[in-house]
């Protein structure tokens, strides 16, 4: 199968530019970023795709095995560069495809140059030492909730996980971004999301790398963000004015000039 048609990647902004990688977070696809790219399309050669089982990708492709770690997904990001021959690509990943993006750089060292890290967590569970925002129990009921009523776990959390209480209209996008989802298959990118320990990844990052940290996330807290850059050789950590998880939708400017000013 065609890694390009598998996962739904579209290329737009210059030929020859230098290629930027946007990549979504759980529950959503690349439409996310729809505020965000065309900023970068001047000079840029834009690469979006939707992880295996989001958006447009291809759901017969989804392999339990094969996804049953983010691992899996870091390698999908590995072949769409190599297809697409990328080289000295800036990779952004948004929340879980941070972690994603950390990997995928180990993965793909001749293509993956930079990485923009937007409200990441190499660990969502607070372990000794480390807090990550929930506990086991916490991570537990979540999951449990989602598998036994999807639509309605979706439904609750997707406001809160956005923020901006100001703006329903944002909660209410992600909401329908979370229905349009496959309930097995996010059940199961919920699991291996939520249950990754990617802390150990981070100190193995080679290349620059900036991290954007918004205010009031619920999913990742300060502390978080503050421990990524600790543990990122060389890393920047930017504090956006931004509160909620996706400031990709809720603030676009200020992410891209963040992002601006780093690539």
């Amino acid at each position: 199968m065609n890694v390009l048609q598998r996962n739904n990647v579209t290329v737009a902004g210059q030929p020859d530019g230098r290629p930027m990688i946007l990549a979504h977070g759980f529950g959503c696809d690349q439409q996310m970023w729809r505020y965000v790219a065309p900023a970068f399309e001047d000079d840029h050669r834009i690469v979006l795709f939707d992880h295996v089982g989001a958006g447009g990708s291809d759901l017969s492709a989804y392999d339990p095995e094969r996804y049953g770690t983010l691992a899996g997904y870091a390698q999908d990001v590995a072949e769409i560069c190599r297809e697409l021959e990328l080289r000295d690509a800036i990779f952004v990943g948004h929340s879980v495809s941070a972690m994603i993006g950390v990997i995928a750089a180990s993965e793909a060292p001749e293509a993956i140059a930079k990485l923009v890290l937007v409200g990441p967590s190499p660990r969502y569970i607070d372990d000794e030492g480390y807090r990550g925002g929930f506990s086991a129990a916490d991570i537990e009921e979540l999951l449990e909730s989602l598998d036994s009523n999807f639509l309605g776990w979706s439904s609750a959390m997707a406001p809160v996980i956005m923020g901006n209480p100001d703006r329903p209209q944002l909660g209410a996008e992600l909401t329908e971004s979370f229905c349009r989802t496959d309930p097995e298959i996010a059940a199961r990118f919920a699991r291996v999301t939520f249950s990754s320990d990617n802390r150990a990844d981070l100190a193995r990052v080679r290349v620059p790398t900036l991290v954007l940290q918004c205010s009031d996330d619920v999913i990742a807290p300060d502390e978080v963000g503050e421990y990524v850059h600790r543990a990122i050789p060389g890393s920047t950590l930017v504090h956006l004015a931004a509160t909620g998880h996706c400031p990709n939708l809720s603030a676009p400017e200020e992410t891209v000039e963040a992002i601006r000013a780093f690539a």
